[in-house]
């Protein structure tokens, strides 16, 4: 089944009110007066999606007159991504359904300066590895689902796949899936990732910064039209931007290199070659145990973005602040405080930590695939 032909845009939009619908369904009128089509249009819409497998039938609902409407809802099983976020030093996997959900999930150590050939090989392994036990645990539980005539499997599994999105370190060409200076590992870049990846797999790569994928991730979860910075902090610092609901990449798709802006200039030097980078600065002070100090310095770079471009809300993320969130809610919160005082502003914006935890950033990348299909952002 080729899922991804199906992006157009009344279908996405069809297709994203029955993913917001739940388990309970929508009747076709209902659909018709949401989104401003002819009952005729969402009825054709609405068969294709139902002869693709995509959508069923959720039993009757009493009408104010005449006969009961049927109402209609999203088949989750119906189509798989792949979420794969590549840190510099573990790899993580989740198999979501149509709804975002989770069914699926795997990590294994992953080392980014291992060479091209090595992390392509782990990363499609857990890839494989991942698919063949799902389709396993689902063969058990329900019907295999049913593909369209001529389409070929990749592999030794049977769940309908999307494809596999990556999450990892930027700076990168999202566009082309292209490696620029990883941050640390400067022999990836020029990489091919995606093509070399698709390749491997056999099945469609779409290739994101971390950053940027947990942001789009957030996005889609929540369905909102705000603008928000997401702040990853682990084994490095980046952030992924949401300006009115949709992710900023920038014209050269480096938009979110927030670990590498200077904050002192006689600082320590970085791995990206500058010297006082806040990504520096925060990793010292967690290395020598002052977590405190490390909020602080993170605080200090969400102060520059909200007065930069005036955000609704902060959240936080990554493993270093899932180890402490309470200090770096804290920590960030404490410095905003501070900025919207001398601001005369009245409340500072908000922090918090992402939903998602350690899963977040892969989750994201599986929206990478996912969120087209509804129509939530253009990747």
């Amino acid at each position: 089944m080729n899922l991804l032909a199906l992006r157009s845009h009344n279908g996405a939009l069809i297709l994203d009110l029955l993913r917001t619908a739940g388990p309970t369904g929508i009747s076709r009128l209902e659909l018709a007066d949401r989104t401003g089509l002819t009952p005729q249009a969402v009825s054709k819409i609405t068969a294709r999606l139902r002869a693709d497998g995509l959508v069923t039938e959720a039993g009757q609902r009493a009408s104010t007159g005449g006969k009961p409407r049927t109402v209609l809802r999203l088949v989750p099983h119906a189509g798989h991504a792949v979420g794969l976020h590549l840190d510099r030093d573990e790899l993580t996997a989740v198999l979501c359904d149509l709804t975002g959900a989770v069914v699926a999930l795997r990590r294994a150590a992953l080392s980014l300066g291992a060479g091209s050939e090595a992390v392509i090989e782990g990363a499609a392994g857990a890839v494989e590895a991942l698919l063949v036990g799902a389709s396993k645990d689902s063969a058990a539980l329900e019907p295999e689902p049913t593909a369209t005539p001529g389409t070929p499997s990749p592999g030794p599994w049977t769940l309908p796949v999307l494809g596999v999105g990556v999450a990892l370190p930027g700076p990168l060409d999202h566009l082309h899936g292209v490696l620029h200076r990883v941050t640390g590992f400067p022999e990836w870049d020029g990489f091919p990732l995606r093509a070399v990846l698709a390749r491997r797999l056999g099945m469609p790569v779409v290739v994101d910064k971390d950053t940027n994928a947990a942001a789009l991730g957030l996005a889609a979860v929540t369905g909102g039209h705000g603008s928000f910075a997401y702040l990853h902090l682990g084994t490095g610092l980046g952030a992924g931007l949401v300006i009115d609901g949709r992710v900023h990449r920038g014209a050269r798709t480096r938009a979110g290199e927030f670990g590498h802006q200077v904050v002192q200039l006689d600082g320590p030097l970085c791995g990206c070659g500058n010297r006082g980078c806040i990504e520096a600065l925060c990793l010292a002070a967690v290395a020598r145990g002052d977590v405190e100090e490390a909020a602080r310095v993170l605080g200090t770079g969400a102060a520059n973005l909200v007065g930069l471009l005036d955000i609704e809300l902060v959240l936080l993320g990554g493993r270093t602040v899932e180890a402490c969130p309470e200090v770096f809610v804290r920590g960030v919160g404490g410095v905003l405080d501070e900025w919207a005082r001398l601001q005369g502003e009245d409340p500072a914006v908000p922090v918090r930590v992402a939903s998602g935890g350690v899963t977040g950033v892969a989750e994201g990348a599986a929206q990478l695939l996912l969120a087209p299909l509804f129509g939530r952002a253009d990747v």
